[in-house]
Parts: C-alpha cells; sequence; structure tokens
C-alpha cells in the first residue's frame, strides 16, 4: 500500500489521496461535514431514534473519523455504542497524527486510543463507547454478530466496483437486524437496485455539500 498524501478539504478538515486511485478517502468539498451529514445525522442519529441498543458496522474504517464522531455523539448523548471498522490497509500512526480531527485534549486522547486500539478485539474507549478494527477483506469477513446501521464507506464504484456489487451488498443485508439501516454517501443506480432486489426500502436523501444525493436503505 502506497502512503497517501495528506489534503485539505474545502470544510478546513483533512483528507488522504492515493495516487494510485487518484481518489480520496473523504469529500474534498468537506472531510467532517460529509461524515456529519451521511452517517451520523442520516444514519446514526435516524437510527438511535428507532431503537435502543445500537451496533454499528463500518466498512472502510480509513481515517477514523466516522468512529471518532460516533464515539463524540454516544458521550454526548450517553448512548452505549458497540462498533466494528473493517480495513485492509490501516494507515501509520505517522499520518494519522497528522489528521487534527480532535478538537482539545480530551477528543484528542479518544481519537488516540481509537487508532492505537488492538486489531481484532473489542476495546472499550468509553464506557459508552467499545471499538473492534478488523485488518482483512470484506470478502473473508465472518462475524455473527447482527448490527442496526452499516455505514458503508468504501472507495467510490469507479475505484472499487466490486465492493458496490451484490455479493457484497448481499453480505451487508444478512448482517443487519431487520428494521437495520444502510448507509452511504453514494447514490449509483446500479448499487439503489442491487440494494432493491435485496429487499431493502430505499431513501434518496439530499446529499452534503457538493453532492446532490446520497442513499439510506432499511431492512424489511
Amino acid at each position: 500500500m502506497e502512503n497517501p498524501e495528506i489534503r485539505l478539504t474545502a470544510d478546513g478538515s483533512k483528507t488522504l489521496y492515493l495516487q494510485s486511485l487518484d481518489e480520496t478517502y473523504h469529500s474534498s468539498h468537506g472531510a467532517i461535514q460529509e461524515a456529519l451529514h451521511v452517517f451520523i445525522e442520516q444514519g446514526l442519529s435516524y437510527v438511535a431514534a428507532k431503537t435502543t441498543s445500537i451496533a454499528i458496522f463500518e466498512m472502510g474504517f480509513g481515517t477514523g473519523l466516522n468512529a471518532l464522531l460516533t464515539a463524540q455523539w454516544a458521550e454526548k448523548h450517553q448512548r452505549k455504542i458497540s462498533y466494528v471498522g473493517i480495513e485492509l490497509h490501516p494507515i501509520s500512526e505517522d499520518i494519522w497524527r497528522q489528521m487534527d480531527y480532535a478538537q482539545g485534549k480530551s477528543e484528542s486522547e479518544s481519537y488516540s486510543e481509537i487508532m492505537s486500539a488492538e486489531w481484532g478485539k473489542f476495546q472499550e474507549i468509553s464506557p459508552f463507547f467499545q471499538l473492534k478494527k478488523i485488518e482483512q477483506t470484506i470478502y473473508e469477513l465472518d462475524i455473527e454478530e447482527k448490527v442496526d446501521l452499516i455505514f458503508f464507506d468504501a472507495f467510490g464504484p469507479r475505484v472499487q466496483a466490486d465492493i458496490w456489487n451484490l455479493p457484497v451488498l448481499k453480505k451487508m443485508h444478512g448482517m443487519l437486524n431487520p428494521g437495520g439501516v444502510f448507509v452511504t454517501y453514494c447514490a449509483q443506480g446500479q448499487m439503489k437496485r442491487n440494494l432493491k432486489s435485496l429487499g431493502f426500502t430505499l431513501e434518496v436523501l439530499p446529499g452534503p455539500p457538493g453532492k446532490r444525493e446520497m442513499t439510506r436503505a432499511t431492512k424489511s
């Protein structure tokens, strides 16, 4: 895996760029804005209003931004969250320590704990947030635990088309509890057709800054 280049996005937060894929980890219009809108507001807050237990699976752990924002949400709302993130190519400590997502000492410590957490086992980051990071491909993944919410944050279909195809989406469907939610920044037509074929109920929602639409899908 090549060393990614750190880039500044339009909201002042940082993302990573991979030259080999010509792709960034987040929207150039704002990494934090995108994560908050897609995954926290349209995902976590939406699911939290419907269920007391919250178990989350993230496809594409990346820089740990979604995990950090989720941990902050859990602390603010005093809600317990179990979080599993999968990432085949973890970023180095040298890189993540330069991302500057955290504001203040407490957030900085939380982010360091998230990024330094041992892979393959649950670790309590706070009384309200426990995390397990998995370093493998989505095809190898075999977990028995069902989840209430999936953050699907892989690289886009242009560079990782296979990740958005039916076999992977079928695995996501199988991981969700009834009524569980799949949320992603992507609004590609073929992906939405695949989700519908699996029995998901789809909502096409306004996207984050710079993107017209995003997708939220609920398992019947």
